[in-house]
């Protein structure tokens, strides 16, 4: 029998993250799971579609809504690799997502630098589940970049 758990699925989503880094993208990824089924899984794409919004949480939520045919993702759980921006808490926040999960804090362009409360009040909040690996990555990007 298998074992679903928050760390099984951020270990998907570190996959995406390893894709995302291959391409040249900021490595992050991001997966949906209803229960316990992979519903959405993807990665940033903002240099691969010119589109400064094709973070990987958009990314996401966009093909969890059209898996479901539905915009509102109330008993979905997002599984992210990094702290979400506040551009996609305010999107999180409209597709009343149920429950996220990140790795690494983004003390730079986190939401939890915002005062004013910008999540779905209903949408439980998860942090730091294998944020060492989440946050290596990221390093790991940055590093390269600045050779």
């Amino acid at each position: 029998m298998m074992i679903f758990t928050d760390e099984y699925f951020m270990q998907l989503a570190l996959l995406e993250a390893e894709e995302a880094f291959e391409y040249g993208e900021i490595p992050v990824g991001a997966v949906v799971v209803l229960e316990n089924k992979v519903i959405a899984k993807t990665h940033n794409l903002t240099q691969t579609m010119n589109d400064v919004t094709a973070h990987a949480e958009i990314q996401a939520l966009t093909s969890a809504s059209h898996y479901l045919g539905a915009k509102y993702l109330n008993d979905c759980t997002l599984y992210v690799t990094l702290e979400p921006c506040v551009m996609c808490a305010g999107a999180l926040y409209w597709a009343q997502i149920g429950k996220i999960v990140y790795g690494a804090p983004d003390p730079k362009r986190g939401y939890s630098l915002i005062n004013t409360p910008i999540l779905h009040p209903r949408t439980e909040v998860v942090k730091g589940v294998l944020a060492d690996g989440c946050q290596k990555i990221l390093e790991m990007f940055f590093r390269k970049l600045r050779e």
